[in-house]
């Protein structure tokens, strides 16, 4: 059993929007406070679409992230709040890996939906690399191992 998600998915799916709405509501405020917004109303418009930006974005990229990942060799146990579910390699469809985005995604892609729904998400454990273009170990052994686990199920 080793977890192969990132330890760090905690801080991004709780700490970062707490933050990220704390310094916006401080902003608005500061500008309540100050009488801006009653020589221009328009100083709210910046940080109510900063919140409706953010939240869209924390919604569609960190919110529906797995909180836990773990490899028991022929599945993967996978944890998102209180539900808990079993994959086999075989119910794999599909693994795809995002570049560029932080946090990291590895995106599986089921044939028959889990109970965590029929893609799940998570953020993986990343090493250390220069390579920008770097390829996820982590997206690159799950790919192999679930195109393995379906050939033996087809012969």
């Amino acid at each position: 059993m080793q977890r192969i998600s990132s330890s760090g998915t905690f801080i991004s799916k709780r700490i970062v929007p707490i933050l990220f709405l704390g310094f916006t509501a401080f902003f608005i405020f500061d500008i309540v406070r100050s009488g801006a917004i009653e020589n221009d109303p328009f100083f709210l418009l910046g940080p109510v679409l900063m919140i409706v930006f953010g939240a869209v974005m924390l919604k569609r990229f960190v919110f529906d992230l797995a909180d836990e990942v773990t490899d028991h060799g022929a599945f993967l146990s996978i944890r998102r709040g209180s539900i808990e579910d079993k994959i086999y390699f075989e119910n794999i469809m599909n693994v795809s890996a995002t570049q560029f985005v932080n946090p990291p995604r590895i995106t599986l892609r089921l044939v028959s939906p889990s109970k965590l729904g029929k893609e799940v998400a998570f953020s993986p454990k990343t090493g250390f690399s220069l390579n920008p273009f770097a390829r996820s170990k982590v997206a690159d052994n799950l790919i192999e191992r679930a195109h393995a686990a379906r050939s033996r199920s087809v012969a």
